[in-house]
Parts: structure tokens; sequence; C-alpha cells
């Protein structure tokens, strides 16, 4: 039963399986298999070896930043001979040829081979240290594309089914866009600062959108994001208990990333959240992007509360709406970019 809930409000809320891209070409199904999941074509001698132990250390190691240990994804190894039928249209997929038979040893990435839309990998190797090489040079290139093809899904269906009243909302106090799934509510609203929520019996998902001037590039350190959240948050993220309000758990520190964004320079933050003077807390995980032409930096901030459930998919739902971030002004803030990138 607690498995039929999971799924029914995964399904209802973000309808997670593609669809067939109009125009594009005839293609056999959508993908199928649940969020996450991962088939790993190999021999079950091999699955047992070095080669599946890699596999496994790396696309199964801890998801970042949850409060209890998820799989980055969850792996089912499929030997060879029993790839067909059902697993073809897997979402995911993972295939090996480790032979000394093999004549181009390397990886290759390819989409929508069976279903869509799919994320494929082909690694093929003539022994299993030829395997080990080739993996650990690619491995990061492995992971990425997986994570991003898992968020590319779910943007594309909230395209779909974008919240236009959000939209609009966004649009006209903040010159920006996002890509909502229906069921988010609007929360109370501060200055520079709006609330989205979506909130079952069971699960709080939500996304925060605040904006704060530029002043430097000292803004983009992990002290200085963090002390514009908290005081954001302190401010317009009430709890239920009176004198309880959001705030970052500093028992396990953050993890800043700097990256680029549409173009823009921007970091990424995810750790864990708590209430200050209450007991709740969760994941979440935050876009701060410079917008140069306003001069102004635009944080989408999501979370998770879900007490006693797993959150990594509940996460990834929140950080496809956060990296959907479009600013009205890109084409002016393009320009910018590139003036600076001749300078450099």
């Amino acid at each position: 039963m607690k498995q039929l809930i999971g799924c029914l409000s995964i399904i209802l809320f973000f309808l997670l399986d593609g669809c067939q891209p109009k125009g594009g070409p005839v293609l056999y199904t959508n993908v199928t298999g649940r969020a996450g999941e991962m088939i790993v074509v190999m021999s079950k001698v091999a699955w047992d070896d070095l080669p599946g132990n890699l596999i496994r250390n790396t696309l199964a190691q801890p998801q970042l930043s949850l409060p209890q240990e998820e799989p980055l994804f969850d792996l089912i190894n499929v030997p060879h001979e029993a790839f067909k039928d059902i697993f073809l249209t897997t979402r995911n997929i993972i295939q090996t040829k480790i032979s000394p038979i093999v004549e181009n040893p390397g990886v290759t990435f390819s989409n929508d081979v069976w279903a869509y839309p799919q994320a494929t990998v082909q690694i093929n190797a003539r022994n299993n240290e030829e395997f080990e090489k080739i993996f650990k040079e690619n491995s990061d290139k492995i992971v990425g594309y997986f994570l991003k093809a898992e968020r590319e899904r779910l943007e594309m269906n909230y395209k779909k089914l974008s919240d236009k009243v959000i939209l609009s909302k966004l649009d006209e106090k903040f010159d920006l866009s996002l890509t909502f799934p229906p069921g988010f509510q609007i929360a109370p609203e501060g200055k520079d600062f709006i609330w989205l929520r979506y909130e079952t019996p069971e699960i709080s998902q939500a996304i925060m959108v605040y904006t704060f001037p530029y002043t430097s590039d000292s803004t983009f350190t992990l002290d200085y994001l963090l002390f514009k959240r908290d005081s954001t948050l302190r401010v317009n993220v009430p709890g239920p208990v009176k004198g309880s309000y959001m705030t970052t758990e500093k028992a396990v520190k953050p993890i800043l990333q700097i990256t680029r964004h549409n173009g823009n320079y921007a970091a990424n933050l995810r750790g864990l959240w708590r209430l200050e003077n209450d007991f709740m807390g969760g994941p979440f995980v935050m876009l701060a992007e410079l917008d140069l032409f306003r001069q102004r930096v635009v944080v989408v901030d999501g979370y998770v509360y879900a007490p006693s459930k797993n959150k990594r998919n509940l996460v990834r739902q929140i950080e496809a709406i956060v990296y959907s971030l479009k600013l009205n002004d890109q084409e002016k803030n393009d320009k910018l970019n590139s003036q600076i990138n001749m300078g450099n």
C-alpha cells in the first residue's frame, strides 16, 4: 500500500513518463521504468567482478545532500541474452561488451535508441583492465549524461503542463520564467520574494524565488550565499510553531559548485535545511544566477519535506523546476557576457 501511494503521488503530480515528440521520428514507445532506474547489460561474471564493482561504486554511490543514504541510480543487472522485449524501452541503459574481439574500445552515448526519451551508453573493452581505464576516464561524463536525461524528462513534461498563473506572476514580479507543473500554490509574498508550495498530507515541496543586488564577486562564496539565504528565509518562511523559521543546517556543510547557467555566472548550492525552534528538516537545492543587465542576483531555492520517505526523486522533481530558470532580458545579458569574455 505504501508503494502504491508513493507511485500515485508521483504520477499525479509529475506525469514522469515521456511522450512522443511532435514532428519527430516514429519510435517504438515511451520509455518505461521508474525515475532513477537503470538497466546494466553485463554478464553475471563481469557484474560480480571488477566491471560490475566499478559501475556500482559510481552509479549507485550515495546521492549528495540527502538526510538518509539513497543511491544515485537504482541499478538492475540484465545478462546479454535476457536484454530484449520489456528491457529495451527502459529509460536509462548501460550496455557493455568485454571481449578480446572488440575492435573499437571506448564509450558511445546515444539518445532514443529503442524508446523516447531514452538515454543509453555503450562501453566496449577488450578485457577488465581496459574496461576499468575507459570507465574511470569517462565516469563523470557518464553520470552527468544520465542525470541530465532524468532532469530533461521532467522539464519536458512540466512544459506541457505548465501553470500559467504562476508563470504570469513570476514574469510580473521578477522578469523571469520558471516551468511549474500543476498543484503549486502561491504563499504569502514578501518584498523581492515569493514562496510557491505543493502540499499533500505526506509531503511538502516548495520553490522560493528572491533577488538581491549584485555588489561584488564575493557574492558567489559559500559564506555570503548562506548569509543571504538564512536572512531571507528567517523573515519570509516561518514555521508552524511561534518563533520558528527556516534556516540552513550547518552540522552538514552545504556543497557549493560555481558554474554557468544560460551562459550566466551562477552557483549551485545543495544541503539540508531545518526549522529553528522546531523539529522539521530536509534537503534543499539552490541556484543563484547573476543577472548582469539588472545588476542583481536571482535565487531559485527549492526544498523537500517528506519524513520517513525516500527523497531522491522528490528533490530531482524540484531541481527540474529550479534549473528551468530563464531571465527575460537574457539577450542583453548575452551581449554583456560576450563583452566580458572578449576582454579576458
